[in-house]
Order: structure tokens, then sequence, then C-alpha cells
């Protein structure tokens, strides 16, 4: 299992030193690092070329997660990537891990573990939604994301089949890839937290794009416009599709967002013309 670990980064100087270091501290050694720089401006580029000349840097223009993930996979050397958020960590033991798993079930095109949680240098318990699981998951991928980039190693080959992350999504392109992966492939799961995945900053997406559902929203819709879906696997999509409209557009309309009623609307009309909403606040 030859392994190309991928990190984008956009003005995460103040992190990246962490990642790389957790990353060259594994006690199973990658085969290569790449670090796409996509358009930083805090010379982070320079401190890993100075503090980490084993790290291939590619730069581009401020392009969004997406596209510096899939520059960074086109980019890759061998077959197996492991993500890795640029805001995260790995623990000592992932990678060796995660290569015994495929040793032992090399079925598999994707693996993933358990994760450690911190909230503003605090650790904290996920809550029951958040469980991760393996196996046939799409069902339980359709309420949020249960994959986490920093904990998954991919096929090179099956993520350029998939089509790679939805560079038109600014957030949620996660939650859309693993959709498109999990009603074709069951995934593994190590239940040993493997990674630390750190939240609460001023930068995160999260806290970037209000309403982040919408974005689940689009990706929903896409995939019961293109996907072969087993009939219970459709199903289930259509009702998750339905509940998070609602929810999103009840919302928008208590607080008069026009601009969030009127990209809503349109997706509902086309799944569910059935069901009257209101469309003007």
């Amino acid at each position: 299992m030859r392994i190309s670990v991928v990190i984008p980064s956009y003005n995460r100087r103040h992190t990246l030193e962490r990642a790389l270091q957790s990353v060259l501290e594994q006690s199973s050694a990658v085969d290569e690092i790449i670090l796409v720089d996509d358009g930083s401006t805090d010379a982070s580029s320079e401190m890993v070329n100075q503090q980490f000349p084993e790290v291939r840097i590619l730069q581009q223009t401020n392009q969004g997660v997406s596209a510096a993930r899939n520059r960074g996979i086109d980019a890759a050397q061998h077959e197996w990537i492991a993500l890795l958020d640029s805001d995260d960590s790995w623990l000592p033991q992932k990678i060796e891990r995660i290569r015994k798993a495929q040793q032992q079930n090399p079925e598999f095109v994707l693996y993933h573990s358990d994760e450690i949680w911190v909230r503003r240098g605090v650790r904290v318990n996920p809550m029951k939604k958040h469980r991760k699981t393996g196996g046939w998951i799409f069902e339980n991928c359709l309420p949020l994301c249960v994959i986490s980039p920093s904990a998954s190693i991919i096929r090179k080959s099956i993520l350029q089949a998939l089509g790679m992350f939805d560079e038109k999504l600014p957030a949620c392109e996660d939650y859309d890839l693993w959709l498109r992966l999990c009603h074709q492939f069951p995934v593994h799961y190590t239940e040993q937290a493997l990674i630390n995945k750190y939240g609460g900053h001023e930068d995160q997406l999260s806290r970037l794009y209000p309403f982040m559902d919408r974005f689940r929203i689009h990706a929903l819709h896409r995939l019961l416009q293109t996907a072969s879906l087993p009939s219970d696997y459709y199903r289930a999509a259509r009702i998750t599709l339905l509940d998070k409209l609602e929810i999103l557009l009840n919302g928008a309309i208590k607080h008069s967002n026009q601009a969030l009623i009127d990209e809503l609307v349109p997706l509902k009309e086309i799944w569910f013309p059935q069901r009257q909403q209101v469309t003007q606040c």
C-alpha cells in the first residue's frame, strides 16, 4: 500500500506545521507528501520549504478546498490517497493501522477510522449522530458527513472514476463525495481513534458559510438525478432531501430570507411538486 498524502491549505501557517509534523512522525512512513497551497498570503509555503524540504509544494490561485484537493490527487504518484486537512493532525499509528487493515481486508476502496475531537483546545465527545461505522453506510451518510477527510485513505482510481471533489461546492464537498462513493462501495472502519480533528476556529468552513444544509441539498439533488440508486437508497435519499428542504425553507420564511427561498423552492418543485410552500416573504 503505497500512499500519497494530499494536504490542501489556505492561510493555515499556524496549524500547518502541526499537521505536517504528524505525518512525519508516523510509525509507518508514507511514500509522498503533497501540499497544495491554495493562494495563501501568509508565507506558509516558504515556511514549509524551509522546515519540511521533503514536502512537494504545489501552488495555485485561491480556488477552494475541492480544487486544491483535486490538484493534489491528480499530481499524486501513488494509488492510495491519504487526505489530511491542514488544521487536523494524525496520531502516530494511523498509517500503520490502516496498512494492516488493508492487508487483512484488501477488497475495500476506502479505509477510515474513529477520531478525537478538540474544540478550542478542549477535548469534546461527538454526539451520537456523528458515530463512525463501516460496511454499506450510504443511509448513515444521508443526514450529515460521517467520514472525516483527514481520517480517510482512498484509491486514486476510484476518486477519478467518481469525478473527484465537486469544485462548485464551497462546503460539504466531502458529504457529496461520500454519497457518490458509498452507494456503490462498502467502506472499512477502524474503531480506534487515529486522528485529531480540531474545530471552533474562525476560518473553519462551517463558520464561514451559514445554512450548511443547502449544500447537502444540492448534493442530494444531483445524486438523485444522476445516480442509479437501489430503490431503498432512492427512497431514503428523497426523504432526507424533503426533510432538509422543509426545515431550511421554513426557517428562511420565518427570517424573511428571500434569497434562500429563491434558491431552494425550484428544487422542491422538481422533487415534491404536490407539496405547497409559500415562496414570498
